[in-house]
């Protein structure tokens, strides 16, 4: 396992629509494992493989229950409101109140290709749409409501 280094708001690699994975192969498996350690070391709730570098729909989540692993994760219910702070290992020093659901469940593989479904609330569910964004181009920053961030 290694700690990756984490891309930083400006690399347009942030901005990019990930691909779907459909190799379940060692490969994933070893940037799932790094992912994880970088998250921990950085002091993260989540990361997504955009934000090490790699355009592939893979993030992790922690918020303390134990590790998520989504691989090609998708929001499949959500329900109710939640108005909390939010930050960004890609963009330190930056946080705001964003507006997002307080209910998810996600469908998503597991580093083994097989469906697992995610249910989170509150923090876990903010995390979940915060990583999943990612894959999706998206930063936090575009759902902040209040807050110190530079737009």
């Amino acid at each position: 396992m290694a700690i990756r280094k984490i891309v930083y708001e400006g690399d347009e690699i942030l901005t990019k629509k990930c691909r779907e994975v459909d190799k379940f192969d060692e490969r994933l498996h070893e940037l799932l494992n790094d992912m994880k350690e970088t998250m921990y070391k950085s002091g993260g709730v989540g990361l997504a493989a955009p934000q090490v570098g790699i355009l592939r729909r893979v993030a992790v989540v922690d918020t303390g229950d134990g590790l998520v692993e989504m691989v090609n994760p998708k929001i499949v219910e959500s329900s109710g409101e939640q108005r909390e702070q939010e930050g960004c290992l890609s963009c330190p020093g930056q946080w705001g109140i964003t507006l997002r659901p307080m209910i998810v469940k996600v469908n998503a593989k597991n580093r083994f290709g097989e469906d697992i479904e995610i249910c989170g609330r509150a923090l876990k569910a903010r995390a979940l749409c915060h990583e999943i964004d990612h894959l999706d181009g998206i930063l936090f920053k575009s759902r902040v409501i209040s807050g110190n961030v530079k737009l």
